[in-house]
């Protein structure tokens, strides 16, 4: 909690330059609008490229605050520019090619998870097997609630800077829609990005700040071996596929630790190995799926090399013909220092610097990544443990739900950093 030394300044904190408060505070209404279309998502989860109904929602509001979306190419998705002139493609253009600031881009994600909502809640999901278990409602409804807010504030010529907001779709499919988001035009014009995601483990009214890595990297790994099979009173004329499998499973992750660098955190991890149907019969045909996580950049590139050799290796010894489909995934998120510190400063200007605790680099994906391979940003962590509530909980869990005051926070914290960076030099 902040101390009396240093205050939690909310709605009287100083404007960027110091001479005023700072606007864009919610109102009441606004306030229960946007819970009520959190939970209106909630109850609607849509899969990686099958947003249509959200994408749909969001336009709509969007355009009913005078604003002009667009979809992505993709059918999915929107990109909205405001404090700019023209079409959002075109104005991020002018914005990015005549000298004037570039815009600053606000993402959000839009897809779902298809695994069960347990939740007792009356905004419970309504479509079986499918469920917001990771946040994206809540970051969709934060990065609507800041459009709106910013919205408000150029009608008034209080936006200093043009921002452009991007509804992403499918951050749950490798590799990720930012890539069809960049595709479309996302990032013309676009000097930095930023974005938030829900974190469990941080308080409501709380965010997690890390410059540098705060993501790993996350591929796909799928190995089929192939060989002799035959009766297993006769091992030595076959080839041994199960025992072969296990090899790899063991070794291949072991032989990894001892050829890159430590400190990468290169981990090949499985979670499926499949091989035989009879107890005396040795399988012709093996497989096994995993995951490649790991915390460097420069070793993430080098990995798909790196765990070719280690598997053709260890299937070598053991007569076994391998086949390797190796899905690229996504690159670490790496947040940007000077925009980490403008967070910051956006968090420490809306709550106070207590409201801000360090937060370590998580082994989970996103595609978020893929923004800063072309523009510098970063990524915060949005607390929302309810206060005092001491139960472990997780992301992509079925249970998963959010103190809603964090929908708040987040409106407030991003209106913020648009404000911040608008005046800065």
């Amino acid at each position: 909690m902040p101390c009396e030394a240093d205050p939690a300044p909310s709605a009287t904190a100083g404007t960027p330059s110091g001479d005023g408060p700072l606007p864009g505070t919610l109102s009441a209404e606004l306030r229960a609008e946007l819970i009520a279309f959190r939970r209106d998502l909630h109850m609607h989860p849509e899969l990686g490229n099958q947003e249509f109904r959200t994408t749909a929602a969001v336009r709509e509001r969007l355009e009913k605050a005078g604003l002009r979306p667009r979809t992505l190419a993709t059918g999915t998705g929107l990109i909205c520019d405001i404090g700019t002139q023209g079409t959002a493609a075109g104005a991020g253009r002018a914005y990015g090619g005549s000298g004037r600031r570039p815009v600053l881009a606000i993402r959000a994600d839009l897809d779902a998870l298809p695994i069960p909502d347990t939740k007792t809640v009356p905004y419970r999901s309504t479509v079986p097997k499918m469920a917001h278990a990771c946040g994206h409602d809540v970051h969709t409804t934060v990065v609507l609630g800041t459009g709106l807010v910013l919205a408000g504030l150029a009608e008034r010529g209080l936006l200093p800077s043009p921002v452009r907001l991007i509804f992403q779709p499918a951050e749950e499919v490798l590799p990720g829609g930012a890539l069809d988001a960049i595709e479309s035009g996302a990032l013309d014009g676009v000097g930095r990005i930023i974005a938030l995601h829900c974190d469990p483990k941080v308080e409501v009214g709380r965010i997690g700040l890390r410059a540098g890595a705060i993501t790993s990297a996350c591929d796909r790994l799928e190995i089929a071996l192939a060989g002799a099979g035959g009766h297993t009173a006769r091992p030595h004329l076959t080839t041994d596929l199960v025992t072969a499998a296990a090899r790899v499973a063991t070794d291949v992750p072991a032989l990894l630790a001892r050829r890159v660098d430590t400190r990468s955190g290169l981990a090949v991890t499985w979670g499926r190995m499949e091989a035989g149907h009879a107890c005396n019969v040795i399988p012709q045909h093996a497989e096994l799926g995993g995951t490649v996580r790991c915390l460097d950049l420069a070793a993430w590139r080098d990995a798909p090399d790196l765990v070719h050799a280690a598997v053709d290796e260890v299937a070598a010894l053991h007569r076994a013909k391998s086949e390797i489909n190796y899905v690229r995934g996504v690159p670490p998120v790496v947040n940007d220092p000077e925009v980490t510190g403008l967070l910051r400063r956006a968090m420490t200007a809306r709550r106070g610097r207590y409201a801000i605790e360090d937060t370590e680099q998580s082994l989970g994906g996103e595609d978020f990544s893929w923004y800063l391979e072309h523009v510098p940003g970063a990524m915060l962590r949005l607390g929302v443990r309810p206060v005092g509530d001491t139960t472990r909980r997780d992301l992509h869990c079925g249970d998963f739900d959010v103190d809603e005051e964090a929908i708040e926070v987040g409106v407030e914290l991003f209106t913020a950093a648009a404000l911040l960076d608008g005046n800065r030099m």
